[in-house]
């Protein structure tokens, strides 16, 4: 799927993802224009690069192993082409994860996926707060979108990570976890841009327009 512009359209990579089709809704919506793909070769060729997610981080790695979008994933982001992943998509960045066993993920991030602690509902269903950490509020992504807005979450896991540096947004729900991070031209969010109304629609108005002056 994609639609006509004199740019190479953004890729969005397609593994069987549950909210594919929500998050091309809502890039279609901002004004992008997009190629869902399974191909590791269409990806690779992309001006940027979304990858979205729902459910575990195991399955999701099966699925990009079959796809031989692993090290293809690791490759363009140590590339530099600007990337964006939502969720799943965010936790699969971190070097492993203990979700149904201690298994491997893409390692371009320092960190663990961790289940979130006993003491509320999990998994945590509906809107947060995401307060900026390390500045992270003056970057172009953030743009328009006012420290401690609210989005809208649907995890049982998060990301560790050892790299504090890294964190862009944190949230509380049991613990303080990291629900955005960045680092050059990597982006990643925990919670869910497509579902979360006027400010994730900025998110991703922000992320297409920084990944175009990249």
């Amino acid at each position: 799927m994609s639609t006509r512009t004199d740019r190479p359209p953004l890729a969005v990579i397609d593994y069987g993802a549950g909210n594919l089709r929500s998050v091309v809704r809502a890039l279609t919506r901002v004004g992008a224009t997009l190629e869902v793909t399974s191909d590791a070769q269409v990806a690779r060729k992309a001006p940027a690069v979304v990858l979205p997610g729902v459910g575990a981080t195991l399955d999701t790695m099966n699925s990009l192993r079959r796809l031989e979008m692993e090290q293809t994933i690791r490759d363009i982001i140590g590339a530099g082409t600007p990337f964006l992943g939502i969720c799943v998509g965010m936790q699969v960045l971190c070097d492993e994860s203990e979700e149904f066993g201690p298994h491997d993920c893409l390692g371009v991030i320092e960190g663990s996926v961790r289940r979130l602690p006993e003491g509320q509902k999990v998994p945590q269903i509906g809107w947060n707060q995401l307060r900026y950490a390390h500045g992270a509020g003056d970057h172009p992504i953030f743009a328009n979108i006012p420290d401690e807005s609210y989005f809208y979450f649907v995890h049982s896991y998060f990301c560790d990570l050892a790299d504090e540096s890294s964190i862009a947004g944190v949230t509380e729900y049991g613990v303080r976890f990291a629900s955005a991070l960045l680092r050059d031209n990597l982006a990643a969010v925990q919670f869910h841009p497509e579902k979360s109304g006027q400010w994730g629609l900025q998110l991703l108005t922000n992320f297409v327009t920084w990944a175009s002056r990249q």
